[in-house]
């Protein structure tokens, strides 16, 4: 016999005391898990027939695999393997009944209990499970939630807080509704392109959930503002694109004492977690310095899966729910990475710094500083640039200049400039005689961050007469040649 792990499933964990996990010692599966309903009989007939088979609706993993695919209760175990129970799951739940009088506004029943009788209805799902109850969901009616960002992971989260009745969401959102958001920001329709975030925002979660109150801070966020609207709320989930913003408020948070439910998207891979100085560390503790601008290019310079905010912004929107309610383990000390192309979730330890600049014994910071400085200041040795103007003006002189793409494949394919020859970074030594001979260089990609950083690596080979152009090919775009498509 072995030490190995049965793993109980949240819809059995009632049968088995509330356990998550058994260790049994066993020779097969099929031995674990009568191990297992021998310490918690409740489960037997859960996953077991009457001649002592798995019933058909119940899956069993050892490890990663199917024990189907093995010799089914059988399969023999090893020194620490874990078994997973898997049964089948209906999920959402049987229509109601039909009832005028709950389901029209205009005749409601006069309130029973301490939550009106349609916050009874429209929570009723919340209202059965016990680590919730009504108690909960008042929590939740009482509770501020502060939303920094309305867009890619800011519209998952709004819209799942709003619809758990949430009472109070506050929207730090400043931008307009633009066509191209509207691949991965849910809160907005083609309708609103052209409109202010907040107000189309505002609207759609007034429609969702009535009951809810939206509360707008249509500037930006700063370092004279930022206090005051974060101690007026008891969470704060940052959904910005910006290092200046994340620092911004994870600074507020450490001197307001709130805590800050963090994520990040970038391409296929996400990141979630809760930063709250008081039991854990801070994002500094994490990341003590941004990195230069210019080497880490946002999404819309790199792109993102237009699904991946859904996920990233619903897990903040979870964690944001367990502070209110105070269950489960919040990621506090955790980063959850996740990556889509896997798809694979990891879980790393974060440790609180010592010399943490914000929230460390006696930090040096005790006041909001200027985030725009802290996190803008370029690497050593930036590469000069060119205006559009600039660069049409030269192209129609008798000497032309290189002109250089360094995007991806496939966003040549969207624009391209004529004669602009194709090379990605990685392969500049290969053509560095060729470039050489050119009287001159200009580098491009989308908007001009990607460039710059090439430009400069250009330099760095040896050649001097090498320049970025400003904006990329979208200014170009946009000021030279509109029949360009901008993306």
């Amino acid at each position: 016999m072995v030490r190995a792990t049965v793993r109980i499933p949240t819809p059995l964990r009632g049968m088995a005391g509330g356990v998550t996990e058994v260790s049994v010692d066993a020779a097969t599966v099929g031995e674990a898990i009568e191990t297992a309903c021998a310490a918690h009989p409740a489960l037997r007939r859960h996953l077991l027939s009457a001649s002592g088979t798995l019933h058909a609706f119940v899956s069993v993993y050892l490890n990663d695999d199917d024990i189907r695919n093995r010799e089914r209760e059988a399969t023999s175990l090893r020194e620490g393997d874990v078994i997973s129970i898997v049964p089948a799951i209906a999920g959402g739940s049987p229509s109601p009944r039909k009832n005028p009088r709950t389901r029209s506004r205009a005749r409601r029943r006069p309130a029973v209990g301490p939550l009106p009788n349609e916050a009874l209805h429209r929570y009723s799902r919340h209202l059965i499970l016990p680590e919730v109850g009504v108690a909960g969901q008042r929590r939740l009616r009482e509770a501020r939630v502060l939303l920094v960002g309305a867009g890619g992971l800011g519209s998952p989260a709004a819209l799942y807080l709003a619809a758990a009745g949430v009472g109070t969401l506050g929207l730090a959102e400043f931008d307009t509704v633009d066509l191209s958001n509207l691949q991965r920001q849910v809160l907005y329709t083609t309708d609103d392109v052209g409109q202010a975030k907040s107000d189309a925002a505002r609207r759609r979660l007034r429609a969702l959930n009535p009951d809810v109150r939206v509360v707008l801070h249509r500037g930006r966020l700063a370092a004279g503002n930022a206090r005051r609207i974060v101690r007026s709320y008891d969470v704060v989930l940052d959904g910005s694109d910006n290092f200046p913003t994340r620092y911004l408020v994870n600074d507020a948070c450490v001197l307001e004492r709130r805590p800050d439910v963090y994520g990040s998207i970038f391409r296929f891979e996400g990141q979630v977690s809760v930063f709250d100085a008081r039991r854990g560390p801070c994002y500094r503790c994490l990341y003590p310095e941004p990195p230069p601008p210019e080497l880490v290019p946002s999404c819309a310079e790199a792109g993102v899966l237009g699904v991946l905010p859904g996920l990233v912004g619903t897990l903040q929107a979870t964690e944001a729910v367990k502070l209110i309610l105070g269950v489960g383990r919040p990621l506090i000390g955790r980063l959850l990475l996740y990556d889509a192309l896997g798809p694979t979730f990891r879980e790393l330890a974060l440790r609180k710094s010592p010399r943490c600049a914000v929230c460390s014994a006696g930090a040096p910071i005790t006041q909001l500083i200027d985030y725009e400085a802290f996190c803008g200041s370029p690497a050593p040795g930036i590469a000069p640039e060119i205006t559009p103007e600039e660069l049409a003006k030269e192209l129609s002189s008798a000497d032309p200049p290189l002109l250089v793409d360094v995007r991806a494949p496939g966003e040549r394919v969207i624009s391209h400039l004529p004669g602009a020859r194709a090379i990605l970074p990685a392969d500049f030594s290969r053509h560095l005689s060729d470039l050489g001979r050119a009287n001159a260089v200009v580098v491009f990609c989308r908007s001009g961050t990607r460039s710059a950083q090439a430009a400069r690596t250009l330099i760095d080979l040896g050649l001097s007469n090498v320049r970025s152009l400003r904006g990329g090919i979208n200014a170009w775009a946009e000021r030279i040649d509109p029949t360009l498509p901008v993306y």
